[in-house]
């Protein structure tokens, strides 16, 4: 019997990596791979890079040089964001036989094939700021069975003055809102609950289409038979306009959390990083939002010490996520990515200066987000368990998270996994909530459904 050739992947970087990830194992698997764990021993290795940051180009030539010493005489595959902006950097690493960016994925096995012939290193990177098409990669179900991403939209014409990734990524293009429905379909088909809407720039959907926007879909998505949740992996303020807050507000599956990145509480900040928003327009988008959705949970990206922030800038930024109370923040010191114009600005922070103000921010973040888990103690909530606790495997409790956000550990079984269960918050906290079991919801719909 002949042996099936193994394939083995790592990811590094954001959702939309994972996601992309996910897609070239379906086409791996068509053509008879087995999957196997990135530290076996595998005939192909995939690298899937990132570049946000200059660490993430190191991090990513570790992995490669990892795969080579695993199995010199495996083929190895690099692509993803820092394959796009640097390939001839990649192609220089002595073992790396394929090379291809953020778009022509799907080409990647006959590279393999070719390589297997000619045994000659392949560059197959175009030049993605004339792509101008989705690249359609179909995701008809995900290693991880709770909760699904979808893809919608890559790209990206905002060009901030601290960021790297229209030059990885390219401009905005929309996925066919036919094919994000059909996609849809499918996931609910395989069992998910809860999509999670995803892209490079994910508020930005529709805007290079005609008569389509963000709203339109979140629209169509809401007659998806089947699908509980829909949750938006990030939006940016400028994106939430009153069309989206208002089909927000009559949605039945819209959950009641959003991640809409600040990066700046200061106006004078955002100018200089070339943001397309004030503090004044946050301020009354987040007013706008709490009142479609109440007990909204709002979390962030911060980036401080970004170059010319002076001690009343940065206050600015803490004064305004304190008094708007934030769930939750991601905070990052700063860092120069070589190629910006961020990275070229005088008045660059000490690191000492970045790290101080880091750890007041990390310190309001956790403040915040025990703030607004006790605002739900005693309350009963949604949530789908997506895991076993591993720090107490025996006590049979499972983590996962209710519709807004929270954190919580369970008492559940496995085949509760990846439904929609009702739990009531008997002792709020940061980063765990702790819940009581009262029902699972999909029983009783099935129950009237068989009744009515």
């Amino acid at each position: 019997m002949k042996k099936m050739p193994t394939v083995a992947f790592q990811t590094l970087g954001c959702k939309v990596n994972h996601y992309e990830t996910e897609a070239i194992w379906q086409l791996f698997k068509q053509e008879g791979y087995e999957k196997v764990e990135f530290e076996a021993t595998s005939d192909v290795y995939v690298i899937n890079t990132c570049t946000v940051t200059n660490t993430g180009d190191k991090k990513s030539r570790q992995v490669i040089r990892r795969a080579i010493r695993k199995n010199p005489d495996a083929v190895i595959c690099v692509t993803g964001c820092y394959a796009q902006t640097s390939p001839a950097e990649v192609m220089a690493i002595p073992g790396v036989d394929i090379v291809v960016g953020t778009q022509d994925r799907s080409k990647m096995l006959m590279y393999i094939e070719q390589f297997k012939r000619e045994r000659e290193p392949i560059n197959g990177v175009g030049n993605i700021m004339k792509s101008r098409i989705y690249e359609e990669l179909d995701v008809p179900a995900f290693t991880d069975r709770t909760r699904a991403s979808l893809k919608i939209q890559e790209g990206c014409n905002n060009f901030c003055t601290f960021c790297i990734i229209p030059w990885a990524r390219g401009l905005m293009r929309s996925r066919d809102p036919q094919e994000v429905l059909k996609q849809a379909n499918q996931l609910v088909e395989a069992g998910y609950k809860e999509i999670v809407l995803t892209g490079i720039h994910t508020g930005g959907y529709g805007e290079d289409l005609k008569e389509y926007s963000l709203a339109r879909l979140l629209q169509d998505l809401e007659n998806v038979k089947g699908l509980k949740r829909i949750r938006i992996s990030s939006i940016e303020a400028s994106q939430l306009t009153d069309e989206v807050i208002s089909v927000i507000n009559k949605s039945e599956k819209v959950v009641r959390h959003l991640h809409i990145p600040i990066q700046s509480g200061s106006n004078s900040v955002l100018k200089r990083m070339r943001r397309k928003y004030t503090m004044e327009f946050f301020a009354d988008r987040l007013e706008r939002l709490k009142e479609a959705l109440p007990g909204l949970a709002v979390t962030s990206d911060v980036i401080v010490g970004f170059p010319g922030e002076t001690a009343d800038e940065f206050q600015e930024t803490y004064d305004f996520i304190a008094k708007h109370k934030f769930s939750e923040l991601h905070v990052f010191p700063y860092s120069k990515r070589t190629g910006t114009p961020a990275a070229r600005m005088d008045d660059q922070v000490a690191e000492e200066v970045k790290n101080e103000r880091v750890h007041r921010l990390i310190e309001l973040s956790n403040q915040l987000a025990k703030e607004y888990a006790s605002n739900f103690e005693g309350e009963v909530l949604e949530m789908i368990p997506e895991e076993k606790d591993k720090e107490q495997p025996k006590n049979g409790l499972y983590i996962g998270y209710t519709d807004n956000y929270l954190k919580v550990k369970v008492p559940a079984s496995e085949e509760m996994v990846g439904k929609l269960i009702k739990v009531k918050i008997i002792k709020a906290g940061y980063p765990y909530n702790e819940g009581e079991f009262v029902r699972v919801l999909e029983d009783v719909e099935q129950k009237e459904t068989i009744l009515g």
